[in-house]
């Protein structure tokens, strides 16, 4: 239970009709969730205006309104509260009401189009290695230290971050990591918390969907960045060429890079990259490491100089460093007795299908075929299918097109829009198959011994959303069941 004063610091309040001096006992932005003595928080969300349902949430107990135009039949004994953007107001309600418990812990963001879960979740287990009692907000599952909670949203809505960090302070938490999308910025899901750092990984074509533009998109990440505290520190890939544009407005006391092809405060070199993992040299120092591909030697640097940012000891961190595994979903592959290699990874953009087959050219001898089993999600930007067509032909020796979450969309206009992006040697190449199951099926079948075959786009996921149903789903099982793999 807080004083609705209190709970309204910072908000930015343009007027306010009625007492605040009242007792809020909960706090929600869905009228029906709503219970008495509630503070209703009024949105303009894209798919509905939460001010059309005033009157059902006081109905409902509601005490007290935060809108962003206060309504022309008011009641007396309600208190109502204008302010510019309800969004950006939730996200301080959220952290007063539930005591600003990221102010409690060193709460670390990581930010980018690819790497996001594989760094959050190496930082989370690197440091319950070293010790400590952590959190994770992640894309595949929230942690509170050894408690595990299926995740919803890849950022969730302030009240329930700021729910789920009181909960981690609770159960003894010391350090968060967490993944910040760029909707999390632009829809005020993180304003309000306290970070004692921040991550750049990376920004390639993605969301545009949604944010419409490249440059909204980088002015998204950007923001992040922007609100870091003065006592922060940010940290950012050099070798992207956006790396240090995302800090160029930050207020961080500490400011620092890392990269592997450029001059930076912290190095990487990879020595050797097989599919029995990648032997680095981060500055000046060998490790064996578990993980494959280049891609994760950027993700394991940056969870090395996420770790060094935050006092830990050099040795310490690259011991720890040595015994991580890949994260489910990522670059995850199982090899049958007669040397076929299936790999399952979340790759759902160009830029991260690149990667993973550009691994899969560098672990492999050359005489193996490599069979790309892939699709692209529908009601998501449709202007990366042609795109991610072309870079699995351009890589790959045989491409099947197939489903992957279509949602409301047809999958085979998906497919034939995937199609677009490809020339008549690369049509060559290319099987459609709409039923994702039959696509994987067919791939092993075309499979020989020493083979490789990718299954992308899904990853960890274990489901697939068919008009509106998310039907159970799962690639690794799929793949283990037609591989006959135990």
């Amino acid at each position: 239970m807080r004083i609705l004063s209190d709970i309204l610091y910072k908000a930015r309040l343009e007027d306010v009709l009625g007492s605040t001096q009242i007792e809020i006992e909960s706090v929600c932005f869905d009228s029906r969730a709503v219970k008495p003595k509630c503070l209703f928080v009024a949105i303009k969300g894209t798919a509905s205006d939460g001010h059309q349902f005033i009157g059902q949430a006081i109905k409902a107990g509601a005490i007290a309104i935060v809108c962003e135009n206060i309504p022309k039949d008011i009641q007396e004994d309600i208190t109502y509260i204008k302010v510019k953007n309800s969004s950006e107001a939730l996200g301080y309600i959220a952290a007063n009401f539930y005591d600003n418990p990221s102010s409690k812990l060193k709460l670390v963001g990581i930010t980018g189009t690819n790497g996001k879960t594989t760094t959050a979740t190496l930082l989370y287990k690197l440091f319950r290695a070293l010790g400590f009692k952590v959190g994770l907000l992640s894309t595949v599952n929230i942690r509170i230290d050894k408690e595990e909670l299926n995740a919803t949203h890849t950022t969730p809505d302030a009240l329930r971050l700021n729910e789920l960090l009181a909960e981690m302070v609770q159960s003894g938490c010391t350090y968060c990591f967490m993944e910040v999308s760029s909707h999390a910025v632009v829809q005020h899901r993180i304003t309000g918390l306290d970070f004692a750092g921040g991550v750049f990984t990376n920004i390639t074509h993605d969301h545009l969907d949604y944010h419409k533009t490249f440059e909204e998109y980088i002015k998204a990440k950007q923001g992040f960045f922007n609100m870091l505290g003065s006592e922060s520190f940010a940290l950012s890939n050099y070798d992207d060429k956006n790396g240090k544009i995302m800090v160029q407005n930050c207020k961080s006391k500490t400011i620092r890079f890392y990269a592997l092809r450029s001059m930076a405060d912290f190095k990487c070199k990879i020595m050797e990259n097989q599919l029995g993992g990648l032997l680095l040299n981060i500055d000046g120092n060998e490790v064996l490491t578990r993980l494959i591909g280049t891609f994760n030697a950027y993700n394991l640097l940056a969870v090395y100089s996420t770790a060094v940012l935050l006092g830990k000891d050099k040795l310490d961190v690259l011991t720890a460093l040595s015994n991580l595994e890949a994260v489910e979903g990522r670059f995850q592959y199982l090899k049958t007795p007669d040397n076929i290699i299936g790999i399952v990874d979340y790759a759902h953009t160009p830029d991260a299908l690149e990667n993973v087959l550009k691994t899969i050219k560098d672990i492999r001898t050359g005489n193996e075929k490599v069979i790309t089993i892939v699709g692209c999600g529908g009601d998501r930007d449709a202007l990366k299918r042609p795109v991610m067509a072309k870079i699995a032909c351009q890589w790959s020796d045989k491409v099947i097109l197939t489903s992957d979450n279509p949602r409301s969309e047809d999958p085979a206009l998906i497919i034939e829009q995937m199609k677009t992006g490809l020339d008549p040697v690369d049509k060559r190449k290319v099987i459609s198959i709409v039923d994702r199951k039959e696509a994987i099926n067919t791939g092993c079948n075309l499979a020989n011994a020493g083979d490789i075959i990718l299954v992308a786009g899904k990853g960890h996921e274990k489901y697939q959303e068919i008009k509106g149903i998310k039907n159970p789903f799962d690639d690794m099982l799929i793949l283990k069941e037609v591989m006959s793999y135990e």
